[in-house]
């Protein structure tokens, strides 16, 4: 294996914390009712604008198109800015370490948006880490859709088979499945559905073992 993929919300980061406090800003500024931590960290996983949709459908009882654009153009603005509370989830920093100092390259796929995650990376000081970067507006499409995971894949010269793909959430598994990646799930991100009912070549819930079952895949 030449390379490894990862998602970046739920997988590497715990960011729902700052998205919450992003969508209130933009509800607050709105005069709209507010969303509870729940409610935002159920809207995660398919990229900003279905985060908005999601969201302003939660509290307006409808879409309004004009309303939403409005609606996604603030949240970005508060997006970007959102890094105080997120997280690396435990031993994620190690493992990046550890896999680099085997050789192996690093990507990123998310559907989170360049900016933001460009703002999130150098904020954590990995501006420099991932040699190639796909946001959720990268391109015409986004994940579950696999052209963004191809995309990195391509970017990096390199084939599917010699990556693994690793994600927390239904959206990750899809894209893997569809694009015929290998991939290892993270159980304690986003995830909404049983582990072992979405698609995976392995499961794990803690950073110190992913080397090894990356090992196992070849």
């Amino acid at each position: 294996m030449r390379a490894v993929v990862f998602d970046l919300d739920g997988t590497l980061i715990d960011s729902a914390p700052d998205i919450w406090q992003a969508a209130n800003a933009v509800l607050t500024e709105e005069g709209l009712p507010l969303v509870s931590f729940e409610q935002s960290r159920g809207f995660i996983g398919r990229g900003a604008r279905v985060f908005v949709e999601r969201m302003e459908l939660a509290v307006a009882g409808v879409n309004d198109p004009t309303r939403t654009d409005h609606l996604h153009t603030r949240f970005l603005h508060f997006y970007e800015r959102a890094h105080e509370n997120t997280r690396i989830y435990p031993y994620v920093a190690e493992a990046l370490e550890r896999l680099r100092s085997d050789g192996v390259r690093l990507g990123l796929c998310t559907n989170k948006p360049f900016a933001p995650t460009a703002a999130v990376l150098k904020h954590l000081h990995w501006a420099d880490f991932f040699e190639a970067v796909i946001g959720g507006d990268s391109l015409p499409v986004s994940k579950p859709d696999p052209a963004p995971l191809l995309e990195v894949v391509g970017r990096m010269g390199l084939r599917l088979p010699e990556i693994a793909y690793i994600g927390d959430s239904e959206t990750d598994s899809e894209t893997a499945q569809r694009a015929g990646a290998r991939f290892g799930l993270y159980t304690e991100g986003y995830r909404k559905a049983a582990p072992e009912a979405l698609f995976h070549n392995f499961l794990f819930n803690d950073y110190r073992h992913l080397s090894d079952r990356l090992a196992q895949l070849n």
